[in-house]
């Protein structure tokens, strides 16, 4: 297994694992429940560069040439540069205006969400491509990493919990009241 960062050419396997992770939200962002056009919606943002989908900020888990899983984090600073093509591909593709509540901030960098191959699922894929995460930004990089959870997910909230985050709110995301962990270069083991 290599841990590397997505090429354009990885979007449409980045968009069928995003989708796992967050197709609800998605059919929310676009007003349809719609797999196809959300997931053609999320590989042509995925394809493209500087958005909150972009492939630039996707790390994945390649094993024999395929890649298996892909984590998305960017820098929560930067949530209001990369969400505007987004909010422009929801407008010219669906119509709607897209004004969602901010997800992360300045001062983390976000996982903004994080998707595993179905057939690698139950196999540790996810919690290695978050220790890679954590090494990478939080151990080497000095950095916060964030992320939300849904409340009615424990079992992802107490896997964020044993590999060091805490929790530091609650927000409000796509209509959910969601947790707000983090772990901070100060607090990692």
């Amino acid at each position: 297994m290599t841990i590397r960062k997505a090429r354009i050419e990885d979007a449409k396997v980045i968009a069928t694992y995003l989708m796992l992770a967050m197709k609800e939200i998605v059919y929310r962002f676009i007003g349809e429940d719609n797999e196809e056009k959300a997931t053609c919606f999320l590989e042509g943002l995925i394809s493209k560069k500087s958005n909150q989908y972009s492939y630039e900020n996707c790390w994945v888990i390649e094993s024999e040439k395929s890649v298996i899983a892909v984590a998305n984090v960017y820098d929560g600073s930067d949530l209001q540069e990369l969400i505007k093509p987004v909010a422009e591909a929801i407008k010219s593709m669906f119509g709607r205006d897209f004004n969602p509540e901010e997800e992360t901030q300045s001062g983390e960098l976000y996982l903004d969400c994080l998707g595993v191959n179905p057939n690698q699922q139950g196999k540790g894929i996810g919690s290695t491509l978050l220790d890679f995460l954590i090494e990478e930004y939080v151990a080497k990089r000095g950095e916060t990493l964030g992320l939300l959870v849904e409340k009615d997910n424990p079992n992802a909230k107490r896997l964020y919990l044993k590999l060091g985050f805490e929790i530091i709110g609650e927000k409000v995301f796509v209509g959910k009241r969601v947790d707000h962990l983090q772990i901070q270069p100060n607090s990692y083991k």
